[in-house]
């Protein structure tokens, strides 16, 4: 028998390697788009959908996938997220025809939303000390930012090597050893219980919300911002997020009880961490089309360009940032790494046709990575910190879904400017997002408590304002 201390270490590996196929699939997948456009027959609309069914499905029930976990148990979303996105990859690896493989892909998106969901809840009930939790957020988020950039590597060197089945087959042997060892290392946990039943049409109306929201957003470069068609599925999601809520305030068991969305650093944190991701995701795809277009470099060779953003990242990862939320405390720290990120992003829109990887943009990416390295552990932390038990679940389904929903802004509407302006006025709007992240963090969240503070290695003396 495992001790319990290296058994929870192993579980974190275990649903930490259940995200990087998630995170890695976001970014493996762009490039083989040619290869798969090439082979299936698709034309530049319909390519499109590869990427927008995974993300609408994804968006559309995260939120429903964190729910599910706090009532009939968050083991059991997760496995069940795993076998569902390993399935749906391997038919993706096989399919035949566009249409198939677009389905399989919402398909892979409902996979991703049930384990993703979940899994900063499976890390929060694992480490109840703040010391081990900080240490565990460290570990994942590493795992978040750092398989951005390995899925382009890892996606340059298997669509040259081999052809583009692969970026979906390499998640076959991941996904069975991911479900395998979860079901025999991670913890069970019952879930409060369903109750008095499932929110059905609160799930339906959120779930439908989000999901044309999504859609609308990704389809606006295509349609223009203000077509019918934008305005349409646009406002449509609207009046149904707005009956979603009236109904939330009248259901005694509401999908999303009104006095959690009352939680002000879950909804100062979940705004952050929305402009955050318009930045960071959209460097990676940015970042990616500039070397490969205006560059001229291979999609392993762009793989290969974004190692400082990743070798920075995995340094803070390994108990850097630990200590310095021990010394300053999280606010602080996640402030200074939102600083950090925005002087990247600065330095990024100053790139030309003829700027050497070295040192402008090696030095910019070195520094996005540090930053990265200091604001996703603290942010996430802070998230949770005064979020009840029942609810962890939930929480975590928000800050995804906030995640998700800033990435697909972030493309749509920086991707536009990007092709209209060029990638520094798109690298530059970037740059005041985050820094629009930053007054959030500053003006909503509250310094950290005493007790938390020394939980994770701070004095337990220091004072409450400074530490902030």
């Amino acid at each position: 028998m495992l001790r319990d201390d290296l058994r929870r270490w192993i579980a974190l590996l275990v649903v930490c390697f259940g995200q990087l196929m998630i995170v890695l699939d976001s970014t493996i997948v762009n490039v083989a788009l040619p290869s798969i456009q090439g082979d299936l027959g698709f034309s530049e609309a319909g390519l499109t959908w590869v990427v927008n069914a995974y993300s609408i499905s994804f968006g559309g029930f995260v939120l429903l996938a964190g729910r599910l976990g706090d009532l009939v148990g968050r083991k059991r979303v997760f496995l069940a997220g795993v076998l569902v996105f390993t399935m749906a990859s391997v038919l993706c690896g096989v399919a035949p025809a566009p249409a198939v493989l677009v389905i399989a892909r919402f398909v892979q998106g409902m996979g991703a939303a049930l384990s993703a969901g979940v899994i900063i809840a499976l890390i929060i009930s694992g480490f109840a000390g703040a010391r081990e939790r900080a240490q565990a957020m460290s570990v994942f988020a590493f795992t978040i930012a750092g398989g951005g950039s390995l899925g382009l590597l890892a996606g340059g060197f298997l669509t040259q090597a081999a052809s583009w089945h692969w970026v979906f087959f390499i998640n076959l042997p991941i996904g069975l050893a991911t479900f395998l060892a979860g079901l025999f290392l991670i913890d069970d946990d019952r879930g409060a219980g369903l109750g008095e039943g499932l929110d059905l049409a609160g799930s339906l109306l959120v779930t439908s919300a989000v999901m044309l929201g999504v859609y609308a957003i990704i389809t606006a470069a295509s349609f223009g911002w203000a077509s019918a068609h934008t305005l349409g599925f646009g406002g449509t999601a609207i009046l149904l997020l707005g009956a979603f809520f009236r109904l939330q305030s009248r259901r005694r068991n509401a999908i999303l009880p009104p006095r959690v969305l009352r939680i002000r650093s879950l909804a100062g944190a979940s705004a952050a961490r929305a402009l955050l991701a318009t930045g960071m995701f959209t460097t990676f795809f940015l970042g990616a089309l500039y070397l490969q277009q205006a560059r001229g470099y291979s999609s392993f060779g762009t793989g290969l360009a974004f190692l400082p953003f990743t070798g920075a990242l995995g340094a803070m990862s390994l108990g850097i940032t630990v200590r310095l939320v021990g010394r300053f405390g999280p606010r602080r720290v996640l402030a200074a790494g939102l600083v950090a990120i925005a002087a990247a992003l600065f330095l990024l829109s100053g790139l030309g046709p003829e700027t050497a990887l070295f040192p402008r943009l090696f030095v910019a990416l070195a520094i996005f990575g540090t930053g990265a390295g200091m604001s996703i552990m603290p942010m996430t932390l802070l998230a949770m910190a005064d979020v009840p038990p029942e609810f962890t679940g939930l929480a975590a389904g928000m800050t995804n879904l906030s995640l998700q929903l800033g990435a697909a802004v972030g493309l749509a509407v920086l991707g536009t400017v990007a092709a209209q302006s060029g990638y520094q006025l798109a690298f530059a709007i970037a740059a005041g997002l985050v820094t629009t992240a930053l007054l959030v963090v500053l003006i909503t969240l509250r310094p950290p408590r005493p007790r938390l503070l020394e939980a994770v290695g701070g004095p337990a003396n220091v004072d409450l304002q400074e530490a902030a």
